[in-house]
C-alpha cells in the first residue's frame, strides 16, 4: 500500500510541475523572444573595442521589475557581461548571473544552457558620445520547463543522497547486529529475559512467562533501544507470530499484540545508532547531540502510549467478554473450577 502511496505523490508531483510550466509558458513569465534595453559600461571607446570585449550591464530597478512584472528588484541592477560583436549575423552577449542578482534571472540562470550565466542576442547597440556607454536592445535565450526540471534534478539528487546514507549505515548496523547475534549464542538473551520475566508478566500477563514470543519480543526491544530499527523489523515479526499462536480468535488483536505495538511504534531508544549513522553521513558536525532527546521523547511516547493500551482494554467498548481472551492463569483456574 505504501508503495501506491509513493507513486501518488510523485505521480502529483510531476502532474504540478508540468501545470506550474504551462502556466508559466501561456503567461510567458520569463519574457522569451521580447527585447530589454539596457546600459552597457564599457572602459574602452569604440574604437578600441575588438571582437570580444567585456563591461557591466545596467538596469533601472523599475525598467526590471516591469518588464518581468515582477518587485524583487529594490535597486539598480549591475552585472558584469562579455559582448561578442560580429561583422555578420547577430552579436551575442553572456550576462553572468551571481547571487545578488534578483528573481527571475536566478531561476534563469539555474535553468539556462551554462549554468549561472545566461545566453542572449543584442538586436541593436548605439554608443553614447565618448563611447564608454552603450545602449542595447537584447534577448535572452528561452527558459521553459522551469519546474519539470527541478524535479527532475531533485529525484536525481536525493536518489544520490539516498545511496550515499545507504552506504554509511552498512559498518554501524553490521557492528550491532553482530553485538546482537554473539549476544544470542552467548546466551544472554535468555539471561536477559530472564531479569525482564517481573516486567513482562505485568505488560504481558496472556503471555506464559517461557513462551518464545517473549524472547522475540525482547530482542526487538533490546534492538529498538540500540537504535537498530531495521534489524528489530524482523524480530517484531516473530514475536507477532508467536503471539498469534496464542490468539483464539484470528483476526483480532489481543491485548498482548496491542501492548507490543505500542511499546514497538512508541520506539524507546537509549541509543539512536541509526539516526546517529544518518546524520554523520549527512556531514553533522556533532551527530551524537540527538541522544539525550531522543531518550526523552521516546519515553514520553512509550509512558503515553502504555497508559492509553491499558485504559482502552478495560472500556467495555474494547473489552473482550470471550473466556479465551483472559490471561492464562484465569483461563486455567476456570477450567479446574468447572472440573470440580
Amino acid at each position: 500500500m505504501l508503495n501506491y502511496v509513493w507513486i501518488g505523490l510523485i505521480v502529483l508531483g510531476i502532474l504540478i510541475a508540468v501545470g506550474n510550466d504551462l502556466k508559466d509558458d501561456f503567461h510567458n513569465t520569463y519574457r522569451n523572444g521580447e527585447s530589454l534595453n539596457a546600459m552597457v559600461l564599457v572602459d574602452q571607446p569604440p574604437s578600441a573595442l575588438r571582437e570580444s570585449w567585456e563591461g557591466e550591464m545596467v538596469i533601472p530597478a523599475d525598467d526590471f521589475n516591469a518588464f518581468y512584472g515582477v518587485t524583487s528588484a529594490t535597486k539598480e541592477i549591475r552585472q558584469p557581461v562579455r559582448i561578442t560583436t560580429a561583422t555578420t549575423g547577430e552579436s551575442s552577449l553572456l550576462l553572468n548571473v551571481d547571487a545578488a542578482a534578483p528573481e527571475p534571472w536566478r531561476t534563469m540562470a539555474k535553468n539556462a544552457t551554462s549554468k549561472d550565466k545566461l545566453i542572449g542576442t543584442l538586436r541593436s547597440i548605439r554608443f553614447e558620445e565618448g563611447g564608454k556607454r552603450a545602449h542595447v536592445e537584447i534577448i535572452l535565450e528561452p527558459i521553459r520547463f522551469v519546474k519539470i526540471r527541478a524535479v527532475t534534478q531533485a529525484a536525481l539528487d536525493y536518489a544520490s543522497t539516498a545511496v550515499n546514507i545507504a552506504l554509511g549505515l552498512i559498518g554501524i548496523m553490521a557492528l550491532w547486529l553482530g553485538v546482537m547475534k554473539v549476544a544470542e549464542e552467548a546466551g544472554m538473551i535468555r539471561i536477559v529475559t530472564r531479569m525482564l520475566t517481573p516486567l513482562t508478566k505485568r505488560l504481558f500477563p496472556e503471555v506464559p512467562p517461557d513462551h518464545p514470543a517473549v524472547g522475540s519480543m525482547i530482542m526487538n526491544l533490546a534492538a529498538n533501544m540500540l537504535g537498530l530499527s531495521n534489524a528489530a523489523t524482523p524480530m517484531g515479526l516473530k514475536a507477532m507470530e508467536e503471539l498469534n499462536k496464542l490468539n483464539p480468535k484470528l483476526g483480532t488483536a489481543t491485548n498482548a499484540m496491542c501492548t507490543f505495538l505500542v511499546i514497538n511504534t512508541a520506539g524507546l531508544v537509549l541509543i539512536p545508532a541509526t539516526a546517529i549513522a544518518v546524520r554523520a553521513a549527512a556531514g553533522s558536525a556533532n551527530p551524537g547531540i540527538i541522544i539525550g532527546t531522543s531518550i526523552f521523547g521516546a519515553s514520553c511516547a512509550t509512558i503515553a502510549g502504555l497508559i492509553a493500551v491499558k485504559l482502552l482494554q478495560h472500556m467495555p467498548r474494547f473489552k473482550k467478554d470471550d473466556p479465551a481472551l483472559q490471561p492464562s492463569s484465569e483461563r486455567e483456574g476456570g477450567k479446574e473450577d468447572a472440573h470440580d
